[in-house]
């Protein structure tokens, strides 16, 4: 019997042929998983992202140093401010303690007694040089000096002298008699320097030079001081700076007199603090130069408070510069006469 063939339909969306198909969309997403693949625009994004995270943490590290260095520099300001409250606190102690010695009377006697001691405990401390000067009979102490307890071992002498309108209209005859007095009792010097102030020469020619000493030298330098009304601050602190660092010198004994009656300057402490940089001590303790001072009267009708300042100034520098601070008030008809020292 013949066989018969029988056709058989292919099903060409069959299971085994749905099977393959989705494994390999499986390996497909399996390997694009693996991969990792990133497109290049989020890669540099992302790498922008961390650089600003890097700078941020930067800024951030120095903010908190600022922070740091300002907290530190406010924390120094507070005490700086309380110095300068306790600094306030001694100055006007020491300017009640000024007031009660203005106001105190000192008598005659006494003054002529402490003056007296001052000087000859001063001769003991002479060079050889100066006590071979000082020997000869033309120098006799007088009882009438002014400068009361001023060492005199100095070989050359520099005068720092107020020249405002308040000194000259008002205490100038005093200031003569007081220059005077005190040329008397250096009777041999090597030499001797004139400026106001403000450090200005009353001789231009003279300028960084020694005048030296004379008789005839010392009658033009009081014949040209009668006369003399330069710029003034009434301030002495500049003419005491440009004295010390142009006229000092290590083989030389040189003393300062500061002539004055008022101190308009800012701040007492920022002179004193200055002369003592520029005054410095050398390796025994000695200081570059003695610092005396003359303080002078202002008019009654004045107001007061710039002559206590100058006072108060003068008597904390010549203190600490191994010098004496004098206070004049109104001439008698004996002359000038010390109320305090």
């Amino acid at each position: 019997m013949p066989r018969r063939h029988v056709r058989r339909e292919t099903e060409v969306f069959s299971i085994s042929f749905l099977d393959c198909i989705t494994c390999g969309l499986g390996s497909v997403i399996l390997l694009l998983v693996l991969s990792n693949v990133r497109s290049p625009a989020i890669e540099e994004s992302e790498q922008a992202a961390h650089g600003r995270i890097l700078n941020l943490e930067d800024q951030l590290v120095d903010i908190r140093g600022e922070s740091e260095i300002l907290n530190r520099d406010l924390r120094a300001q507070q005490e700086q401010l309380a110095d300068e409250k306790a600094r306030i606190a001694r100055l006007y102690g020491d300017l009640s303690a000024l007031r009660g010695k203005f106001s105190a009377s000192t008598k005659d006697s006494d003054a002529a007694n402490k003056i007296q001691g001052q000087l000859v405990a001063a001769r003991e401390k002479l060079t050889e040089e100066m006590k071979r000067l000082y020997a000869g009979p033309e120098f006799k102490h007088q009882n009438g000096d002014i400068v009361g307890g001023v060492p005199i071992d100095s070989e050359y002498v520099v005068f720092v002298i107020d020249t405002s309108g308040s000194m000259f209209n008002y205490a100038w005859p005093m200031m003569l008699q007081s220059m005077q007095e005190i040329l008397n009792i250096y009777p041999h010097l090597k030499g001797i320097q004139v400026t106001n102030d403000v450090g200005t020469p009353m001789f231009p020619g003279y300028q960084g030079k020694w005048i030296t000493d004379s008789p005839e030298a010392r009658k033009m330098v009081l014949d040209r001081l009668r006369t003399w009304n330069a710029f003034s601050a009434s301030n002495p602190s500049q003419g005491i700076v440009s004295a010390i660092r142009t006229y000092w010198a290590a083989d030389k004994k040189i003393s300062l007199y500061v002539f004055g009656d008022e101190f308009t300057g800012p701040s007492v402490d920022t002179v004193v603090k200055t002369v003592d940089m520029v005054n410095r001590t050398d390796q025994s303790g000695e200081r570059r130069v003695r610092i005396h001072a003359i303080g002078f009267p202002v008019t009654p009708l004045a107001p007061q408070y710039t002559s206590i300042r100058f006072a108060t100034l003068m008597r904390i520098i010549c203190q600490k510069n191994n010098g004496t601070f004098v206070g004049m008030h109104e001439a008698d008809s004996r002359g000038p006469r010390i109320k305090m020292s």
